[in-house]
């Protein structure tokens, strides 16, 4: 059984695209591949299939994303350890896909060491099960001051005895001082277990590099294992990092319909609205803190967040709620999704401090339903169909809270044949706990249509699986992948 693990030089340098990709080579050659990653902090989450006892869990989405590319279901195997930060020192410490509870940055520290067992106990299940294992790192392992208690980089590679390829981002620049600074800093044991590089986000003329690549093998001893260009088509998949959408542009302004997503500082699962970047008939853009929401906009969509509470706080605290009543007076639609569909109501209350502080507050009011943040987490995938047109929806629901009231009498779907969400007398303001919502073509025909909007009738599934094969097409073309196979194990 064959491993190989692929970690970088820091975060969003690729390294998830590029696992994505390696999973999809090697299953078009007929290999049978798990993705695996030991601890991800992300709030961008999946849920994962029901394991042979009926259990879901959640995982990172990328991890959910790179099963797809595997052509296997995603399981709690694939990402045994998840932090969703709540806060900027805390975080819900997820272990097998089920909440463990709330952990703050420092006594997190003293835990890794005993979840190191877990880790590599779910990687072998993979392994057992895989011709291949293909493993991605978080952050850099070059982040010294973490290497105790690691399980997320070199601690993992060397207690399962994995393989190691270290990516530099070219794109940001210094790439050279990367991976050879990346070569001074660690000790030598951990850099034994690194067996090449790659260069990841190259534009232009490859040969310019040449000279490049070949000092950075010098000055590392390092196998030079290819180099990819800027992928354009990574675009179309499912980004894990928050950090993507400070650099998300809106299309041209001469689209028709102009939809709006107000940046939350804990935005969560904000991959739902992938789809409609790719719409021709939409012009969409994620809104930054410190800017007012265009006041052209045709509908506003309140995204899901890790900390409700807090991040209503937030939107207040950006003037986004003023922008939001007005953008209602003036006939415009609202559509709050999760943490959004609670904030629309009439109060969030937390009795038992699930998010932090026990309190409640008041919502925005534009729904007449109230929300309590109280009970187990509801993980589940969900199939049915909005109310309103009879269009088939798929999705997942990822949750802690049960949310009633008269507006929910005026339900957005039915799931499993139950009403489902709340909605306006007059319609315009909605909201509901499906995740996924406008990756069926189906259901994104009938939400648009509402806008005045067609579609391109593709579902997001097909154009994430079309993109899958290209970028693997890619990478076959600039990786040495006969000498990555025999790193790993597999020659």
């Amino acid at each position: 059984m064959a491993a190989l693990m692929i970690q970088g030089c820091g975060s969003d340098v690729g390294k998830s695209v590029l696992v994505a990709g390696l999973c999809r080579l090697f299953a078009n050659r007929g290999l049978t591949v798990r993705p695996f990653k030991p601890q991800n902090m992300s709030n961008n989450a999946a849920v994962t299939a029901p394991d042979a006892e009926g259990r879901v869990g959640e995982i990172g989405r990328a991890q959910a994303l790179q099963a797809l590319a595997c052509r296997t279901a995603p399981t709690v195997d694939m990402n045994p350890v998840l932090l969703k930060p709540q806060s900027d020192t805390g975080a819900q410490l997820i272990v097998r896909g089920r909440v463990e509870g709330v952990w703050q940055a420092a006594g997190y520290q003293d835990r890794k060491t005993a979840l190191l067992d877990v880790v590599v106990d779910s990687f072998r299940r993979l392994r057992a099960e895989a011709d291949l294992v293909i493993v991605e790192g978080a952050g850099s392992p070059a982040e010294t001051n973490l290497r105790a208690g690691d399980i997320a980089n070199m601690g993992f590679a060397r207690a399962a005895d994995v393989p190691v390829v270290l990516v530099g981002d070219i794109d940001r620049g210094h790439v050279i001082a990367a991976l050879v600074g990346a070569r001074a800093v660690l000790d030598e044991a951990d850099c034994a277990m690194i067996k090449g590089f790659l260069i990841n986000k190259f534009r232009g003329d490859p040969a310019l590099f040449d000279q490049g690549r070949a000092e950075i093998a010098t000055r590392t001893g390092w196998a030079d294992l290819g180099m990819a260009p800027w992928l354009a088509d990574a675009r179309s998949l499912p980004a894990e990092d928050a950090v993507v959408l400070d650099r998300a542009t809106a299309p041209g302004a001469d689209r028709r319909v102009r939809i709006a997503v107000p940046m939350l500082s804990r935005i969560a699962n904000f991959d739902d609205f992938d789809p409609l970047r790719h719409e021709p008939g939409v012009d969409f853009g994620f809104v930054p803190p410190g800017q007012a929401l265009p006041g052209d906009a045709d509908l506003i969509i309140l995204p899901g967040t890790k900390a409700t509470l807090a991040d209503l706080a937030f939107l207040r605290a950006q003037g986004w709620d003023v922008d939001i009543a007005a953008h209602v007076r003036r006939g415009g639609r609202v559509l709050g999704v999760c943490g959004g569909y609670q904030m629309l109501g009439r109060t969030i209350s937390d009795p038992d401090g699930i998010e932090g502080v026990a309190g409640s507050a008041p919502g925005l009011g534009l729904l007449d339903v109230e929300t309590v943040l109280a009970g187990d987490k509801t993980l589940r995938r969900v199939a049915g169909r909005l109310v309103a047109s009879g269009a088939a929806l798929e999705g997942y629901e990822i949750h802690i809270g049960r949310t009633g009231g008269p507006d929910a009498a005026r339900p957005v779907a039915r799931i499993d044949d139950q009403p489902h969400g709340a909605a306006s007398a007059d319609g315009r303001i909605t909201g509901l706990y499906v995740h996924g919502l406008f990756d069926l073509a189906e259901a994104r025909a009938a939400l648009l249509a509402e806008l005045g909007a067609g579609i391109d009738g593709v579902d997001q599934s097909v154009r994430v699986d079309q993109a899958l094969d290209r970028i693997a097409a890619v990478l076959e073309a600039n990786f040495d992948i006969p000498a990555l196979s025999r790193i790993a194990g597999l020659a």
